[in-house]
């Protein structure tokens, strides 16, 4: 998705990211990912012999849905009643019903969560969500983009203290980043539709569903005022798991209707 909520400045503008498993997992690979896990498609949120194809557990789910006025106005309505995001010591526990914890330690923060100020970026931001939280995290390799973006996150590289505005830390962190630019432009523009120009209007929107170190499902957009938590798994629950679903992306198809530009991909081990 174009639109960014805090245009101070001109921010940086990437070609969209088409939801395509062999380039997601390419790009992933390249950013430090191991090739023991993969992005799979999901051809369906409720056939179960459909989600047997995918190798469980799911990591994390991303699903690619148009931005229709309905949705627009879900977001506003539900962030208005939301905290905005702040540091890490006491970081705001979002809730689907608005309410924020309080208290919590630095080393409690469940998720690690990106704002968007990528102009397109969507679809980049939900696979760093995707692999820098829950188990995927020890799939990363170490002195890879993936390695660093996960450390400096959470800790200035200068100075070695936790970041006192985090959002806006990491805000910086992608879009000073070089290599990570370099490795979506040489995967960006390889799909298999023409990619529209880097500061065209696009009205597909990338979110990601993970399993945050609490046990909920977290909903991760960079557009929203930080990470939300849609209700709590048991041990055995992955992000496909049913409870998972109903909670999160079918809320989705709910509210939109069924669109039939809804689509989902999934991280989780490699088939290879």
């Amino acid at each position: 998705m174009s639109t960014t909520d805090t245009p101070t400045t001109s921010p940086p503008a990437f070609i969209p990211l088409e939801a395509n498993p062999e380039l997601m997992t390419t790009l992933l690979h390249n950013l430090g990912l191991s090739p023991t896990l993969a992005i799979h498609d999901v051809y369906s949120l409720t056939d179960p012999d459909l989600l047997s194809f995918i190798p469980r557990p799911a990591l994390a789910l991303l699903l690619v849905f148009p931005v229709s006025a309905a949705y627009e106005s879900h977001r506003l309505a539900e962030d208005a009643s939301l905290p905005d995001f702040r540091s890490k010591t006491n970081p705001p526990t979002q809730t689907q019903e608005g309410e924020a914890g309080a208290g919590e330690k630095e080393e409690d923060e469940p998720v690690l969560w990106f704002p968007q100020t990528i102009r397109n970026a969507c679809g980049l931001i939900g696979l760093l969500h995707a692999s820098l939280n829950g188990p995927a995290r020890s799939h990363i390799q170490p002195r890879t983009t993936l390695s660093h973006l996960l450390s400096a996150s959470q800790r200035d590289p200068t100075t070695g203290h936790r970041h006192t505005h985090p959002a806006a830390a990491r805000a910086k962190l992608l879009e000073q980043n070089a290599d990570l630019a370099r490795a979506h432009r040489a995967v960006a523009s390889q799909g298999d539709t023409t990619a529209p120009a880097a500061e065209d209007d696009v009205d597909l929107h990338y979110v990601c569903f993970v399993k945050g170190g609490d046990g909920g499902l977290w909903e991760m957009d960079g557009r929203r005022k930080g990470p939300l938590r849609r209700g709590g798994l048991e041990e055995g629950e992955d992000v496909l798991s049913e409870k998972a679903l109903a909670v999160g992306p079918l809320k989705f198809l709910e509210r939109e209707g069924g669109d039939l530009r809804f689509s989902c991909v999934a991280l989780a081990g490699s088939l290879d």
